[in-house]
C-alpha cells in the first residue's frame, strides 16, 4: 500500500473540505445578511421552494441529509415563525410554505442567484462548471 496515494487523497479531502466550507459560508453570510434567517431555515426554504412550494416531510429528511429529529425540530420553529405550515396525513406528513416564507424566498432567490455566482460560478469557466458537476453528482450518488 502506497502512502503517497494516502497523503495525496487526504490532501485532496482536505482541499475540498476548506475550499467547500470557505464558498458555503460565503454564500450563506450574503444571503442571511438582510434578516435573520438561518441557514438551516434557508435550506428548507430553498428545498421547498425547489419542489413548488410542498414536500414531504421523509422527502425533506433526504434532501437534506438531515435526520428526523433535527428537521422536526427546526420545522416547529419555522411553523412558529409563519415560515411553513404542516398537514398530518394518514401516510405522513407535507411541508408547504406559508406566505411568510414565500416572501422571503422571492426577496432570498435574487440574493442566493448573486452569491453563487460571486463565489462559485462566476470563479469557473464553463468547462470547469460542468466537470464540477460531473463530480458531485458521482459522488453524491
Amino acid at each position: 500500500m502506497s502512502t503517497d496515494g494516502d497523503e495525496s487523497g487526504v490532501a485532496l479531502w482536505l482541499l475540498w473540505k476548506r475550499t467547500s466550507e470557505v464558498i458555503r459560508t460565503a454564500v450563506i453570510d450574503d444571503v442571511t445578511a438582510a434578516n435573520s434567517v438561518s441557514e438551516p431555515e434557508l435550506t428548507v426554504l430553498v428545498h421547498l421552494n425547489k419542489a413548488g412550494g410542498t414536500a414531504r416531510q421523509n422527502a425533506l429528511v433526504t434532501s437534506t441529509g438531515w435526520d428526523r429529529s433535527r428537521l422536526s425540530h427546526l420545522l416547529t420553529r419555522m411553523e412558529k415563525r409563519g415560515f411553513l405550515t404542516r398537514e398530518r396525513l394518514r401516510n405522513g406528513v407535507e411541508v408547504s410554505l406559508a406566505p411568510a416564507g414565500e416572501d422571503l424566498m422571492v426577496d432570498k432567490q435574487r440574493a442566493l442567484h448573486d452569491a453563487v455566482e460571486r463565489h462559485l460560478i462566476g470563479r469557473l469557466d464553463v468547462e470547469q462548471q460542468r466537470a464540477l458537476r460531473d463530480i458531485l453528482t458521482t459522488l453524491d450518488g
